[in-house]
């Protein structure tokens, strides 16, 4: 698989389409490879003339890992930050958008439609803000502000995701606790296929199993803290795309992400939870197709 070096780390990645149409990097979220963009989504966006690029974050997937820092106690990082302390953490959220645009960097690419899914939203936002040059539009998916005041999600969904699953997990555990963190937070209008489900996690498990990545990308989005103020600044056409029924960040999220970027649209989705469904595609493409134009 094709990979960089840059900013410091190995960065694995997939392109799609044809090189000379415009860029457009999709970013995914917490502890999830690059594999959880759904391959009809990125063939949807290439089939509307994009040059699509994902990539495995840092700690997750193929790209370096940081397991020798260990994984920060995030109520401590959440406590400090309350105060206005700034934690010790291996990374922060700012050096994962450092590590977006350094694969456009190596890539090549000066400018770039950036597409972010939750914790990749947070991301997109990050390069939107502090690489307004290097973005052509900013989509920002099932993400949110940072901003404490907002509805928390619900306590199922957040309990499914910060379950660990057990130590040395094998396949067979690891099937039923990644399906059960799935139907926790997913779309209630469009419930996704239990094979095909069955069949990503397979995938994805063999891919690479790292469950100690999460904990430490989870105290970089608590340490970055509410992006309001920073994203006030965004110059990039923004557009902000949000399941109404979301229980892990709701729609409130969405909302505020859209009210603090001077300009941006908002994109709400009936039935629409926290993924992206094979039924909802062909809308949440031509929701992007339509800012990048």
């Amino acid at each position: 698989m094709p990979h960089v070096h840059a900013n410091g780390i190995d960065i694995f990645y997939e392109a799609h389409g044809d090189p000379a149409n415009p860029p457009l990097l999709l970013i995914m979220g917490l502890g999830a490879q690059l594999t959880l963009w759904p391959i009809e989504l990125v063939e949807a966006l290439v089939a509307r003339g994009y040059y699509v690029i994902r990539h495995d974050n840092r700690d997750i997937g193929l790209s370096t890992k940081f397991t020798e820092h260990g994984v920060p106690n995030v109520r401590r990082v959440a406590l400090m930050r309350l105060l206005g302390l700034r934690p010790r953490l291996p990374y922060r959220l700012t050096e994962m958008a450092a590590d977006a645009v350094a694969l456009l960097d190596a890539l090549g690419i000066e400018r770039a439609h950036v597409v972010g899914a939750s914790m990749g939203g947070m991301i997109a936002q990050l390069v939107a803000i502090g690489y307004p040059d290097r973005v052509r539009s900013l989509t920002s998916i099932m993400s949110t502000t940072g901003n404490r005041r907002l509805p928390p999600a619900r306590p199922e969904a957040l309990a499914a995701l910060l379950t660990p699953p057990p130590p040395n997990a094998t396949l067979e555990q690891i099937v039923p606790h990644v399906t059960k963190v799935a139907r926790a937070i997913g779309s209630p209008a469009y419930p996704a296929d239990s094979a095909r489900l069955q069949e990503r996690i397979e995938r994805d498990y063999r891919r690479s199993f790292h469950p100690t990545g999460p904990g430490r990308q989870l105290a970089a989005i608590l340490d970055d803290g509410d992006r309001r103020k920073r994203l006030k600044g965004v110059t990039a056409p923004t557009l902000v795309i949000h399941g109404i029924d979301d229980p892990l960040v709701p729609v409130e999220g969405g909302r505020d992400t859209a009210a603090a970027i001077p300009g941006a649209r908002l994109h709400e989705i009936e039935g629409m939870g926290h993924d992206l469904p094979l039924e909802l595609v062909e809308e949440v493409a031509d929701a992007i197709a339509g800012i990048a134009r």
